[in-house]
């Protein structure tokens, strides 16, 4: 068959480890076979970036508000051990926090639902897709520890000099700990459109929640910044599209969720998303089933899978042993890349083309052929554990069929 023809290129942001090896694999076994692949290529894997001083991260978040669409591969955020093991200049930051700050994103993680994996909560029919801030709270925080006699004050200094000061604290007969948090209302603002877009372009009702009865502050100025948007920029939008905007309280907010048989978006602050996106990823089943996609306030897109490198299983395959890992979050990533650039390009072939993978990814698994994680959760009666790469090669015996 003719290869569908990419007028515009993704970018392609290669990344670690297992994920590394998974990546090549979903290219030559089910995208390049079928579509003439355009992409401008990064290498992000800990090597590169250490040989480049991390540049070449800047230079693939560039790229992506260049072309508008990216898709990135799973790669180490290195610690002690990792800066012995790659013999690092220094300790590189995240790609994702790098990634995120450029281009003013918002994380949007939902689950990847199939038979046979049934959710822990039994009410759960539907993906529930976590919205999450990706700016400020405790991910930039100042603390420090606190000896007994003394008094913690906040203090805020104008660009006049005047100061304004307010007591956290008299520690008066014991010692403790303080901590400082920010927020600007910018970012607030730009996850807030975000959000609103991100509903609109999936025709899903979003829920937002904070505590603002208690942070009176703090959690108020995201409740009303929210507002504000909605009803200046999107009330009517959301109206015409039949989707609902919708504000609680985070405690009530979690007993919604609970209740509900989801298919909606759940916005959340930064630390509630962190917390929320795993409780939802694990009670659907596995961070190895959760779409993950970074989306920016002026539409530009950048999908990835919401897990690790799974550097177990890659010192495994260094050895010439047999792996079972599940592909299907990194496959989603390139299937959501491919989809939006056939939207934003009106090309319909290469939209019809991400669905098909899709769907013969999941069938596959509904089928009973699945990797060693799924195996372990799936309660289909006739299932079969297969290795990595027989994994792909049976997602394209059906996808051959589908074509």
């Amino acid at each position: 068959m003719e290869k569908i023809t990419m007028t515009t290129p993704i970018v392609e942001m290669d990344g670690d480890e297992m994920t590394r090896i998974i990546w090549q694999m979903i290219k030559d076994i089910l995208i390049c076979p079928y579509v003439g692949l355009k992409t401008e290529y990064y290498d992000l894997g800990l090597v590169h970036r250490n040989e480049t001083d991390d540049q070449v991260t800047v230079d693939s978040a560039i790229a992506t508000k260049k072309y508008g669409v990216a898709v990135k591969c799973a790669t180490i955020t290195p610690n002690a051990q990792r800066m012995t093991e790659y013999n690092l200049k220094e300790m590189w930051k995240s790609p994702n926090g790098t990634i995120r700050a450029i281009l003013d994103g918002t994380v949007f993680r939902a689950p990847i639902i199939v038979k046979g994996v049934t959710p822990l909560i039994p009410t759960w029919k539907k993906p529930i897709t976590i919205a999450r801030h990706a700016y400020g709270d405790v991910y930039k925080n100042s603390e420090m520890k606190v000896t007994a006699g003394s008094k913690a004050e906040l203090i805020v200094t104008d660009k006049d000099g005047n100061e304004t000061r307010q007591l956290i604290h008299q520690f008066t007969d014991s010692d403790g700990i303080i901590q400082g948090q920010h927020n600007i209302d910018s970012s607030i603002a730009s996850f807030a459109r975000s959000c609103f877009n991100f509903a609109l372009d999936t025709k899903q009702d979003i829920w937002f929640a904070t505590k603002d009865t208690i942070s009176k502050k703090y959690d108020h100025t995201f409740k009303d910044i929210f507002a504000e948007i909605y009803e200046n920029e999107y009330k009517e939008k959301f109206e015409a599209a039949g989707i609902e905007y919708f504000y609680t309280l985070i405690d009530d907010a979690v007993a919604r969720v609970v209740r509900s048989e989801g298919g909606y978006i759940w916005a959340c602050k930064n630390y509630d998303g962190d917390v929320m996106s795993d409780m939802v990823a694990t009670a659907f089943g596995s961070l190895g089933m959760m779409t993950s996609v970074l989306v920016s306030p002026d539409g530009v897109y950048e999908y990835e899978a919401a897990h690790g490198t799974v550097t177990r299983h890659y010192y495994k395959h260094l050895k010439g042993e047999e792996t079972s890992t599940n592909s299907v979050a990194t496959l989603f990533a390139w299937t959501g890349a491919l989809r939006k650039r056939g939207e934003l390009d009106g090309n319909k072939a290469l939209s019809d083309f991400a669905d098909k993978l899709e769907k013969a990814t999941i069938k596959t698994i509904e089928d009973g052929v699945m990797t060693g994680d799924l195996y372990l959760l799936s309660k289909l009666e006739n299932k079969k554990k297969v290795n990595t790469e027989e994994f792909l090669l049976e997602i394209n015996n059906r996808l051959k069929e589908m074509m």
